[in-house]
């Protein structure tokens, strides 16, 4: 099917382009989100009437998401979820995940704006894309942790992997730690016991009785 774009549409045209695509994506998403219209004669002609005015929200809407941009870009948002200690999730993050965090935090957001090519399924830290409009995007960090206290060795850098590793170290430190106590207590119950002194037992009378 041949549409003409009213917007921007990355990997296929800009504003006012005629391009080709398939039937179901200009019915499925094209049309009805307001990006594209059939390129019939009379759409043609309506799209010319209008462009300087469509050309003009364009770019309003284009400042207002740059502006938002740079405030939204590079930040970094916690979401706390429960994981195995492999770092799997028990579940996933979407989204629309992203964008809550992000609305709760005072930015607007929506679901629809974060590029993601698979739910986020594994501890640590995750970039996403959102897009603010056709010719405008940031990307934001999304933590995932089990802990704020997770989180924050994690934004220092630590994989969930190096947290394991030390965690593991740590409980063998302890253990080690343990062991030795417990021997140091052994030997001083040695030393003690072969500093006490011995007492000779009282000789037996061996008078016989007359």
């Amino acid at each position: 099917m041949q549409v003409v774009l009213l917007e921007r549409v990355a990997k296929l045209g800009q504003m006012g382009d005629v391009v080709n695509v398939k039937n179901g994506f200009a019915r499925n998403f094209l049309m009805p989100q307001g990006k594209a219209l059939r390129a019939t004669k009379a759409n043609l002609a309506a799209f010319e009437s209008q462009r300087v005015q469509l050309e003009a929200n364009n770019l309003e809407t284009k400042g207002e998401a740059e502006n938002l941009a740079a405030k939204l870009d590079g930040q970094v948002f916690v979401v706390i979820r429960s994981a195995s200690d492999a770092g799997s999730l028990y579940g996933s993050v979407t989204g629309r995940d992203a964008a809550e965090m992000a609305t709760a935090e005072g930015f607007t957001v929506d679901k629809k704006q974060v590029v993601l090519s698979a739910p986020v399924k594994e501890l640590g830290l995750h970039n996403m894309q959102v897009v603010l409009h056709p010719e405008v995007s940031a990307t934001i960090t999304i933590n995932v942790a089990r802990s704020t206290e997770e989180a924050e060795l994690q934004a220092s850098g630590k994989t969930i992997q190096e947290l394991n590793a030390e965690a593991e170290a740590e409980a063998d430190f302890d253990i080690a730690e343990l062991f030795d106590d417990i021997g140091a207590a052994a030997l001083d119950d040695d030393d003690e016991a072969a500093e006490e002194p011995v007492v000779d037992a009282p000789a037996e009378d061996t008078e016989q009785p007359q």
